[in-house]
């Protein structure tokens, strides 16, 4: 019979699971017969998943999250897989948009995730298995222009998730960074543009981001294929997306040049 994430996952916590990546993370998981907490801010969104068990989780307190992180843990009896997949986009100059814009940014989507990843690893660490998925971006390797504090975070999510698996190896516990590329996610919708009075530069940049997310594959193409990854019981690096995003431009990020990669994109997003 072949083997179900259930066979060595009996359950998860998955933030940010009512669009996107994160809600078809957590179908997958509920079809493969894994028990799923999914997290929105409004725990309203996830009542239409079936299974699922919802829970109101805002990571602008990182507090708070950690407190209900904790008390979900405790009635599903220890997560054997954590899944940091929230966050937002913001599109504007870095120095066009006050310093506040980035900031929540930046706890959102790094500090305050690293804050449930170290509630979650002792558990795991004591129990000796478990998976830490951190869901970065291919913008660690080829950086977004007008979304530095994206860039930043996903990084951030990636240089942690390194650690994590040299701090881990031997414990039985899995770390996963992953690294998606563009899917039809619908994320542009909900982009913010704090920017007042956005330059041509940023208008042709968008215009370019737009047509290239989409150009992605649907979401369920990222379950799939974290599906594999959480099959090989591994820990590692797993890049998805098209073909030219997840093979090729991390190829050219490795081996090409610099200032290579800055032209190719410059040109890639209009915005030289």
């Amino acid at each position: 019979m072949p083997a179900r994430v259930s066979d060595y996952y009996r359950t998860a916590f998955v933030t940010g699971a009512s669009t996107g990546l994160g809600r078809a993370f957590a179908e997958m998981l509920l079809a493969d017969g894994v028990r799923v907490w999914g997290t929105s801010r409004d725990s309203a969104r996830l009542v239409d998943v079936p299974g699922l068990q919802p829970i109101a989780l805002d990571l602008r307190d990182g507090a708070a999250a950690v407190e209900a992180f904790r008390r979900a843990d405790r009635a599903a009896g220890g997560f054997d897989l954590v899944i940091n997949n929230a966050g937002f986009g913001v599109f504007a100059e870095f120095a066009g948009a006050d310093f506040a814009v980035w900031e929540e940014q930046l706890a959102v989507m790094l500090v305050n995730p690293a804050r449930l990843a170290h509630a979650a690893l002792p558990g795991m660490l004591a129990r000796r298995r478990g998976a830490l998925v951190n869901i970065s971006s291919l913008a660690t390797e080829f950086p977004l222009p007008f979304q530095s504090a994206y860039n930043m975070v996903k990084s951030g999510l990636s240089a942690l998730s390194e650690s994590l698996i040299i701090e881990t190896a031997g414990t039985g516990v899995v770390v996963l960074d992953v690294r998606p590329g563009d899917y039809r996610t619908e994320i542009e919708g909900s982009v913010r543009h704090p920017q007042a009075a956005p330059t041509p530069r940023m208008r042709r940049a968008w215009a370019a981001f737009e047509k290239m997310m989409a150009q992605g594959h649907a979401p369920a193409h990222a379950a799939a294929a974290l599906r594999r990854a959480l099959l090989r019981r591994r820990s590692g690096t797993v890049r998805m997306g098209r073909f030219s995003q997840a093979v090729a431009a991390p190829l050219l990020a490795r081996f090409g040049s610099l200032p290579l990669k800055r032209r190719v994109q410059a040109r890639y997003f209009d915005a030289g």
